[in-house]
């Protein structure tokens, strides 16, 4: 990250997905930006182990053990992240992502469902959770992880992630209609082929390199690149922006 210096000290942040990539960087610099932090994630070894990093370094983080496609175990985390902390300022839904590259007729009707779950499904559990906290308060942002896939297609991806990543960026602007009278912003972020864990495992090398020669900027993107987009969104910089996709991804696609 750069030297801009943001500030959410007495704000609480929720952040989905956040156990590893994206999400993980994204609450690491909300934490150390002063707010309240909580990771929400199935993987308990990497959720805590996150948490704990943040808190090792200063920060307010807890984990709490959530299927964000599950409507009970979704209202239940937020039953319990209201209950401590009283208020929710700012909900990152970055839970999703895909782990093999098929075609539409490769693609079996359980890993559509499990997909699409997944990357839309969830965004609409957690918004519609947390959206009440945030009209009591008259204010709060919503953040939403889309992406490039759900944008355009450049190379072979996986159907179902492109369909519901297409998805969250409708229901992002819906949702920023819905709520914006309400001093809520919504918006999403949609990455380019940003080095993840999950992403160095499903683009080989060879597709990693031809990505970064098709892009302007002649790499794939960092999460660095990525947490920027969302601090801003999330901050009082960003407050006129709602309904909008912020498309980070070095210049390989320009709309």
């Amino acid at each position: 990250m750069g030297p801009t210096k943001y500030d959410f000290s007495g704000q609480t942040a929720v952040v989905t997905g956040a156990a590893a990539g994206i999400g993980k960087g994204i609450a690491e610099a909300l934490a150390g930006a002063g707010a309240r932090v909580h990771i929400l994630d199935i993987n308990d070894e990497k959720g805590e182990a996150a948490a704990e990093g943040i808190r090792a370094a200063g920060g307010q983080a807890s984990f709490l053990h959530c299927d964000v496609t599950v409507s009970a175990s979704v209202r239940e985390s937020f039953e319990a992240i209201l209950a401590e902390s009283g208020r929710i300022d700012i909900l990152v839904n970055n839970a999703g992502g895909f782990w093999k590259q098929t075609t539409t007729a490769e693609t079996s009707e359980d890993d559509w469902d499990h997909i699409v779950e997944l990357n839309l499904k969830s965004v609409f559990l957690c918004s519609k959770a947390a959206a009440p906290a945030m009209k009591k308060q008259k204010g709060g942002r919503i953040i939403n992880l889309g992406s490039m896939a759900g944008v355009t297609t450049l190379t072979p991806t996986s159907p179902p992630y492109s369909a519901a990543k297409a998805g969250v960026h409708a229901l992002s602007r819906v949702l920023a209609f819905e709520l914006g009278r309400d001093g809520i912003t919504v918006n999403a972020i949609a990455p380019g082929t940003t080095a993840t864990e999950r992403v160095l495992a499903v683009r080989n090398e060879e597709q990693r390199a031809q990505i970064s020669a098709a892009t302007q900027l002649g790499r794939i993107g960092e999460v660095s690149d990525m947490v920027g987009c969302a601090l801003f969104l999330a901050s009082p910089e960003g407050a006129y922006m709602t309904g909008q996709t912020l498309t980070p991804n070095g210049g390989r696609f320009m709309a």
